[in-house]
């Protein structure tokens, strides 16, 4: 085929751009900073975990992990922005109870599908609850604060109605028949106070949180809802020996990306992720809080994507036994 000069000449001069094109297209991931959206203000546990992510995680794939805090609507807020950007893995969410199992039933108005616009990277963090009360109670079991709930008023607080520990107070009293006066507070820290003056009984709370005024002798912690004995309170019953079946409730935060989010990108993080979860540092830090080490089968995209749809599950059976409605 014969060409023109001037068809030769344009195609040599498209060349380099067609090629350039070609090698920004296929460009390995990540090939530049990576948006990490933690959907609650500076401090928290969600934060925490997403901050510990963002250094460890940053070596294996070459780029910084640049933490953004987006907080507003219990989660919902930023947890929206990462459902509506683009697919790419630029932009993650560190997700937990409040945006992705726990505000479908207490929002009549979210802007993402939880089961539908993110796709799983990994479980990260596990901070199970646990059953609490002021030593001042005359309990020191499981079995005794049953008891005695039914003898008498026994007030316990909670982060707030519709919180995950809510959740967790209303599965505890459907397996146990306590009768629990339930005192919803506003934020996690703020019902601790009370519980150490005596204003409520106790309190349905993360493990790091009870777990310092547990080791001072203020406040006395009945049982934990978690697989195995925490190490930094060994003779602590789980909730399962206490009696309870299967018993498991935790503060979960893990790792989620939106939608369409290509295969090979997802397996790049998921495997970023299990690394930065196996190392001393991490570990460490999460144990010092009385965190649970996620089991290896929950650090994966599947695995992850499962717990969620379990604790979806839950926390409707829940939320209808609560009586709670989307407002």
């Amino acid at each position: 085929m014969f060409l023109s000069r001037r068809t030769l000449l344009a195609t040599l001069a498209a060349a380099p751009l067609a090629s350039l094109a070609s090698r920004s297209a296929f460009a390995a991931y990540p090939d530049r900073p990576i948006r990490l959206i933690v959907p609650f203000a500076p401090g928290g546990n969600a934060d925490l975990v997403g901050r510990l992510l963002a250094e460890s995680m940053a070596p294996s794939l070459g780029q910084s992990l640049v933490v953004e805090n987006r907080a507003g609507a219990g989660g919902s807020l930023g947890a929206g922005v990462v459902a509506q950007s683009a697919p790419d893995g630029y932009t993650l969410l560190i997700g937990s109870n409040g945006p992705l199992t726990v505000n479908p039933f207490m929002q009549a108005k979210l802007s993402y599908d939880p089961l539908k616009d993110f796709t799983a990277v990994g479980l990260a963090n596990l901070a199970p609850h646990a059953i609490v009360v002021n030593p001042g109670v005359p309990a020191k079991t499981v079995a005794e604060l049953v008891a005695l709930s039914k003898t008498r008023t026994i007030n316990i607080a909670t982060s707030g109605t519709g919180s995950a520990g809510h959740m967790t107070l209303v599965r505890f009293m459907t397996a146990t028949g306590a009768t629990l006066t339930h005192v919803p507070y506003k934020g996690g820290s703020t019902p601790v106070p009370d519980t150490l003056s005596g204003v409520v009984d106790g309190l349905m709370t993360e493990m790091s949180t009870a777990l310092p005024h547990h080791k001072a002798g203020k406040l006395r912690i009945l049982a934990v809802a978690s697989s195995a004995r925490s190490p930094q309170v060994g003779v602590v019953p789980t909730m399962i020996e206490a009696g309870l079946k299967d018993f498991l409730a935790a503060s979960y935060v893990g790792l989620l990306a939106p939608a369409k989010t290509p295969p090979d990108v997802i397996d790049a993080l998921q495997k970023a992720l299990v690394k930065a979860l196996a190392t001393n540092l991490v570990q460490d830090r999460f144990l010092a809080t009385g965190a649970e080490l996620v089991p290896e089968p929950l650090q994966t995209s599947k695995g992850f994507a499962e717990y969620i749809r379990r604790e979806f599950d839950a926390t409707a059976v829940a939320a209808k036994a609560a009586g709670l409605k989307p407002e």
